[in-house]
């Protein structure tokens, strides 16, 4: 395939469809995650469910990284903008991401404080060079696909000398995520959820390759498809892992093999290596405190870090009690299962996480499925 609508084949979609319904077992039922928010965009906006025999179903897994970035780490932000007068550079999804007291930093800039909206770390190294006299921070968030080129901002502002350069880092790891989610499946809170394999985030492996998850489908012997973002990607995806199911094997394949390798973007790991390090706990919306998940500045480059350089010490803060965000984004639950979904929490008016971001289940299954549910 060259073009991006071959990927998108409508004829070829349901020859899948045909294939997937054909090699399931009517016997047994087939639970997959698909852990990226891409792919949960993918499954609602092309019908891909619509396509699926009714015992093979696909769980809503963490989403995206404003999904699970905790109301603590908004806070820290706003106060940086409010109190400490610094400008504030972020993506814009995370600009409408609730956080305390009814604010968010969008509402934070209501209220007079400087947070702007960027398009890459190296604009935020551009207003620093802009404003001299301002004191600049990049409010960095992502999974391992945006964590390289906030490393290339730090080493870019250590270059030029620039002092009024900081990042507030809140980069996660998808690895630790899903063990999280395999080694504690029974939430006491909110139910169980039942795994068969995932599909594994396609741009995240693309940095890190598919040898890290080659330890979970030897370890819990749950298979793990890596897949692009298409819908015909996804269908493959999911056709491989009933094939798996069915085979009784536990491994990891590539149906992304066009842009993913086994050992992954060497370069860019080494870039990420010489200026992060392992944090040794941090925490997720729904995942709560998880060992060594997230990454922080190394000593070498700690005058770039904004949490060395203001006072913004970290403070958790729960969610909103009706919200089942946590619930979602470990895939116990369905947006649909949530009471304030479609009515107080819209697009518009985000209650959760989920809803903020285009790749957030809720905000997935709002736009392409709550009509269905009618």
């Amino acid at each position: 395939m060259k073009f991006i609508d071959e990927f998108r084949d409508g004829d070829l979609a349901l020859s899948i469809g045909g294939t997937i319904r054909n090699e399931a077992r009517t016997d047994r039922r087939y639970h997959f995650m698909e852990f990226c928010g891409g792919h949960t965009h993918a499954i609602s906006r092309y019908g891909i469910a619509d396509l699926l025999p009714d015992n093979v179903k696909m769980v809503h897994g963490p989403g995206c990284p404003v999904c699970v970035l905790p109301i603590g780490r908004v806070d820290q932000a706003i106060r940086l903008a409010l109190d400490h007068g610094v400008l504030l550079c972020t993506y814009g999804d995370c600009l409408r991401v609730p956080a305390s007291d009814g604010l968010s930093l969008l509402k934070a800039r209501a209220r007079g404080g400087d947070i702007r909206m960027v398009y890459s770390s190296a604009d935020a190294v551009a207003l620093a060079q802009k404003f001299p006299e301002r004191q600049v921070v990049f409010f960095a968030i992502g999974f391992e696909t945006t964590t390289p080129p906030t490393a290339v901002a730090i080493k870019q502002a250590a270059a030029l000398g620039l002092t009024n350069f900081s990042v507030l880092c809140c980069h996660v790891l998808t690895p630790s995520a899903i063990s999280s989610i395999l080694e504690s499946p029974e939430v006491r809170q909110w139910g169980t959820v039942p795994l068969d394999g995932f599909i594994g985030p396609a741009h995240v492996s693309t940095i890190i390759g598919s040898r890290p998850y080659e330890f979970f489908a030897e370890e819990y012997r749950k298979p793990v498809v890596i897949a692009g973002f298409e819908p015909l990607d996804v269908m493959q995806a999911i056709r491989m892992l009933v094939r798996q199911v069915n085979e009784g094997r536990a491994e990891v394949e590539n149906e992304f093999s066009r842009a993913v390798s086994r050992d992954g973007n060497l370069k860019a790991q080494a870039l990420v290596a010489e200026v992060f390090e392992l944090r040794k706990s941090f925490e997720w919306r729904g995942l709560h405190e998880l060992p060594y998940s997230a990454l922080r500045i190394r000593q070498q480059f700690a005058a770039f870090d904004a949490e060395h350089r203001f006072t913004v010490a970290y403070q958790p803060v729960a969610d909103h009690k009706a919200c089942e965000c946590g619930a979602i984004l470990r895939g116990v639950k369905r947006p649909q299962d949530c009471k304030l979904f479609g009515n107080v929490c819209t697009p518009e008016n985000p209650v959760g996480s989920c809803m903020v971001s285009s790749e957030g289940a809720c905000a997935a299954h709002y736009s392409y499925g709550r009509y269905k549910d009618v």
